[in-house]
This record gives C-alpha cells, sequence and structure tokens, in this order.
C-alpha cells in the first residue's frame, strides 16, 4: 500500500540510533504515523521539525502496519517562527492540539482551516484571533461543538454575550444576569469573523475553547492540555 501527500508535521521522536518516527497531518489522510530511515540524522532533523510542511510518502505491505515514510521538504514554518516567542508557542500549540484528532481519519475542512491559520502567522494582528476560531473548529470536527446560535434560555438570537459552561451553548446578555459569576464570556469576533480582537478577547475565547477541550477531549482520555498553549494564554496576558 502507498499514497503520496502534501501535510504538516505534527511531532517528530527519535527511533534506533539514526530513525525517527513522525505524524504528519494531510488532507486526504489525516494524521498519519510513519517510520522515517535516516530521519535523526543532522540533515534530516532541521526537516521534520512540527510546524513543517513535507511532501510525504507513506508505503506498508499492510495497512494496518506502522509504514515508512520518505519525506522532502516544504516551507520550513518552524524556522520561520524562531525569530518571535509567541508565533512559535502559537504554532506548537497548532502541532499539539492535532494529536487529539483520530489516526487515519481524513479531516478535510479542519485541514483547510489548519493551513489558514499557518499561512497568516506572519501577520501578527491576524493570527492569533485565528488560531482560537481554529478551536472552535476542532471542537466541532471532533464532536463536541458549541452551540453559538441563539439563546439556551430564551431563543432569541440578539446580544448572545456569554456561553453556559455546561451545555457549550450561548447566552443572551439578559439571561445570564442572574449566572454572569459562573459564565463564559462570548467574544464577538467568534460569531463575527470581520469583528476586531484585541489580544483580552482571543484570551477569553481560548478560555472558553480550552474548557471544553479540557473537559471533553484531554480530560476523559487522562491527558493533559498543551504545555505550548499555557506558553501562549500567559504571553496574551502580558
Amino acid at each position: 500500500m502507498q499514497w503520496e501527500a502534501e501535510g504538516l508535521i505534527l511531532a517528530a521522536r527519535a527511533h534506533g540510533e539514526s530513525s525517527a518516527i513522525i505524524d504528519v497531518f494531510s488532507r486526504e489522510h489525516g494524521r498519519f504515523g510513519g517510520l522515517v530511515r535516516g530521519g535523526n540524522s543532522r540533515r534530516m532533523r532541521p526537516v521534520l521539525q512540527p510546524g513543517n510542511m513535507v511532501v510525504a510518502t507513506w508505503r506498508a505491505r499492510l495497512s494496518e502496519h506502522l509504514g515508512t515514510m520518505t519525506v522532502d521538504a516544504g516551507r520550513a514554518h518552524s524556522a520561520e517562527a524562531m525569530s518571535d516567542a509567541k508565533t512559535l508557542a502559537g504554532l506548537t500549540t497548532l502541532c499539539a492540539l492535532m494529536q487529539i484528532t483520530p489516526e487515519r481519519q481524513a479531516y478535510p475542512r479542519l485541514y483547510d482551516t489548519l493551513m489558514l491559520v499557518v499561512a497568516a502567522m506572519d501577520d501578527a494582528d491576524t493570527w492569533p484571533a485565528l488560531l482560537a476560531r481554529f478551536e472552535m473548529a476542532l471542537l466541532e470536527e471532533i464532536g463536541f461543538g458549541l452551540d453559538l446560535s441563539c439563546c439556551a434560555a430564551t431563543g432569541v438570537i440578539e446580544q448572545l454575550e456569554y456561553v453556559s459552561p455546561r451545555s457549550g451553548r450561548a447566552v443572551s446578555r439578559d439571561a445570564a444576569q442572574p449566572y454572569l459569576d459562573k459564565m463564559f464570556v462570548l467574544p464577538q469576533f467568534l460569531l463575527d469573523p470581520s469583528a476586531d480582537a484585541t489580544d483580552e478577547d482571543v484570551q477569553k475565547a481560548m478560555e472558553l475553547t480550552g474548557h471544553f477541550l479540557e473537559r471533553r477531549v484531554y480530560l476523559p482520555n487522562d491527558m493533559k492540555m498543551p504545555a505550548a498553549r499555557q506558553r501562549f494564554m500567559d504571553m496574551l496576558a502580558r
């Protein structure tokens, strides 16, 4: 069996003295692992950094095997991000979050969203908000999407300013008044992509998405939220 596709490297770890096992996320095949012979060499280590684009070719005798991968280098996003700690934390966060997707299951819409965020990372005014919106898309794609279409209590579609931490549904300004200390703020850029988003707005959005990622994905699978994501959140708070 064999396939070839462009993808983003999510993770790489040494295997033996000279090889590496990598995770690549592609539009056609989703998250896929494979053994790269010589992947731990001085020449290949810079290519196999999380966040880099590659053209990967996967081969295996049977579909259930780990298989081997050969890679041709694409754009080295990780090297470009090295000069800015915030961008590097954001890129590392993206790669870490993608590892919660089931292996060998295609997510074409999520891949397109991921590529949109990565491509925007040279624009510091744009990509943090896109990262927060990506987390919304990730929750939706893996089956835990938030419902921000109308107020959970009254059904109105105006003045949606909060989200219930239990149901993940939007709540209007008036309906939320008795429970403000328990609600998450709903930044308006999550409802309107054209709305401006400050670092504080992005922080509030990621506090919201982080709550549901942790409660619905990470904790049930005995996993911890990515450390890079917390570093990024700390940078937003400064």
